[in-house]
């Protein structure tokens, strides 16, 4: 079975566990790391033959275009991951359409083809900000990727349909939602799609994981983002929690992924979908 492997494009000093400590009005004044750790990433896919989709974070794509532009020639899918990495459920709607429409422009401007898919930052589409949905189907968008079926202090909607499916939105309409994989031990329901999760695992665990859904004959959905593979990373002061969730093992991380990458087959969520006939 074909599983989807994503990427969210963003830096270090973008991420939701370190927004106290980093404001958005100092990002312009850190050195950036993103485009080097995203083309170490490009080449590992090239080693292992593999295609995978990456969301684009607007903020960095309008810097670098140039990086959108190789990912696109080195055959993966580019996907909007909005413009500022701002929770959507902390956002009016308004700045939502504002940003959205502004990220995806660019990114189809730089492409010169459409995108048709989305994630918000922090998988920040709950169940407070469902609203976000009706918006993503106004700016063309065919697939979203929002959805976390856990609980969290920060996301997710614990009932929520695992597997990729159309979701009826609050006007009444349908988009077809990617959700995030999940997985069970004991009975406990645990995520197990990647990120911070794939660092705090044990490799083995995270493989049982996925293989137990893949063996149920469901396709898994794994992320990470480019600063997972970069201990060298600047260290920023923050709390205790948000320093362990972002900071956990990014020694491991690279190597964790060789594994994954031989242990399992991946393509992009647009080519998934269209398997499924969900886009």
């Amino acid at each position: 079975m074909k599983n989807v492997l994503t990427v969210d494009v963003e830096d270090y000093f973008h991420v939701a566990a370190l927004a106290d400590s980093i404001k958005v009005n100092q990002w312009s004044d850190i050195s950036p790391r993103v485009v080097d750790n995203t083309r170490r990433l490009l080449d590992l896919f090239d080693r292992n033959n593999v295609k995978v989709t990456h969301f684009m974070l607007g903020w960095v794509a309008e810097r670098f275009p140039d990086l959108v532009k190789e990912i696109d020639a080195r055959g993966h899918e580019v996907a909007s991951h909005g413009y500022s990495h701002q929770l959507v459920y902390d956002q009016t709607p308004e700045l939502f359409y504002d940003e959205t429409f502004k990220s995806k422009q660019l990114l189809e401007d730089i492409l010169g083809k459409p995108v048709l898919g989305y994630r918000a930052a922090s998988y920040s589409i709950t169940r407070k900000s469902l609203w976000a949905l009706d918006i993503l189907l106004d700016l063309g968008f065919k697939y979203d990727s929002s959805i976390f079926p856990i609980r969290h202090d920060r996301y997710g909607i614990p009932d929520a349909e695992p597997l990729p499916h159309k979701l009826k939105t609050p006007k009444g309409n349908f988009i077809t939602e990617f959700p995030l994989t999940t997985s069970s031990l004991f009975g406990v329901k645990l995520p197990a799609a990647g990120g911070g999760y794939f660092r705090l695992y044990p490799y083995l665990l995270s493989k049982y994981l996925l293989d137990k859904v893949q063996k149920n004959n469901k396709p898994i959905v794994f992320y990470l983002h480019p600063w997972e593979i970069d201990p060298e990373q600047p260290r920023v002061k923050a709390s205790a929690l948000s320093m362990f969730r972002h900071y956990n093992n990014l020694h491991k991380c690279e190597q964790r992924l060789e594994r994954l990458l031989a242990d399992f087959s991946f393509t992009t969520m647009r080519e998934s979908l269209q398997r499924q006939a969900l886009i």
